[in-house]
């Protein structure tokens, strides 16, 4: 006789989070389902595993919460199990609840997607990790991933498609807020996973990510501390405005002007571009400090002239396209091998990259 499929305790606390709704929301999404109430304590108990959830409450939870059965029937990513070392870049006034869904939708995004790549066959990839030794600076390592990948030492046309040609999976995501650009984790089996927020500005989204493929490069252990930041911070810089190409350039001369000029060449904010100017000796601390005060006073600071073409993301598109077309699968079948309904599979990865 089968075993009844029985709800994992964590699984269906991270679909929630996931899902950035409250266990009263759950319940009442549960309720409306089943045409009969079901209480916050219920979804409370059940979350910490001291009910066994199967059968109709089973199918409710998965109703509300937006999984298919048996994605709330296997066991749930670990913090560095599975998932790996969780990286973002964010603004200190984003909250413990808004940050614990960004993270779980990572998690789900991996699960998502490392299935399809398996299927999909041999995904190799051209990530290295490099401990940042005391007498390396992020911006050396910046130089040696650029040489790895063979990359010019000029701008970079489009991050997410050199993040993807180097082996990575990049997802576009609303992530509900402005106060995160983008989250990062390379699993300990599997290639490195970015989640991109498509309201971030294509600028602002560039940095963003090079911010985090700095952190996946260099930072293998738990820290998030102000010192890796700055790292971050400096291989970004670096990768994206190489000091022996951009330097030249900026000792033209730096004003406000000239920074609009550059922000369309290198893809960067006029802000980076300033602080540019200023690591490499292009601007005195004095100018760097006024020039900052004149684009506040002109606005810049929340809204910066020139806009640039947002990036897409294609790999998984591709590799859905590639299973379509020469294995004839199904949108449902890939969808059930991702674990989503549909509907939202369809939403989520079958959107062409144009869109």
């Amino acid at each position: 006789m089968t075993e009844p499929l029985v709800a994992d305790p964590g699984m269906l606390i991270q679909a929630r989070e996931s899902r950035g709704l409250r266990q009263n929301e759950v319940a009442l999404a549960m309720s409306k389902h089943l045409g009969t109430t079901v209480s916050q304590a219920y979804v409370s108990k059940a979350e910490a595993g001291r009910v066994s959830v199967s059968g109709e409450r089973l199918e409710a939870f998965s109703a509300a919460l937006g999984y298919p059965v048996a994605v709330l029937c296997d066991a749930p990513d670990a913090e560095g199990v599975g998932i790996g070392l969780i990286h973002h870049r964010k603004r200190a006034s984003l909250g413990a609840p808004a940050l614990r869904r960004i993270h779980n939708q990572l998690k789900f995004g991996r699960r998502q997607t490392a299935p399809l790549l398996a299927a999909a066959g041999d995904q190799p990839h051209r990530f290295h990790r490099h401990e940042l030794a005391e007498d390396e600076s992020p911006e050396e390592i910046a130089q040696l991933v650029r040489r790895e990948w063979s990359l010019s030492f000029g701008p970079v046309p489009d991050m997410v498609a050199v993040l993807e040609r180097a082996g990575a999976v990049v997802l576009l995501r609303d992530l509900g807020t402005r106060e995160i650009d983008a989250v990062s984790a390379w699993p300990s089996e599997g290639v490195p996973l970015f989640l991109l927020n498509v309201m971030a500005p294509t600028d602002r989204a560039r940095f963003s990510l090079a911010h985090e493929l700095g952190h996946v490069i260099m930072h293998h252990v738990p820290g998030g501390t102000v010192v890796q930041e700055k790292q971050a911070d400096m291989f970004a810089s670096e990768f994206l405005m190489p000091a022996r190409t951009i330097r030249d350039q900026l000792r033209q001369g730096v004003d406000v002007n000239r920074l609009t000029q550059l922000k369309s060449v290198w893809g960067t904010s006029m802000a980076a571009l300033a602080r540019r100017a200023l690591d490499v000796n292009a601007l005195s601390d004095w100018q760097y400090r006024n020039l900052m005060v004149e684009m506040s006073m002109l606005g810049y600071k929340t809204h910066e002239p020139v806009s640039l073409k947002p990036e897409r993301a294609s790999k998984i598109y591709g590799v859905l396209q590639a299973l379509m077309r020469d294995r004839g699968a199904t949108v449902e079948e890939l969808a059930a091998t991702a674990g989503l309904f549909p509907d939202e599979f369809q939403q989520l990865y079958l959107a062409t990259p144009s869109q």
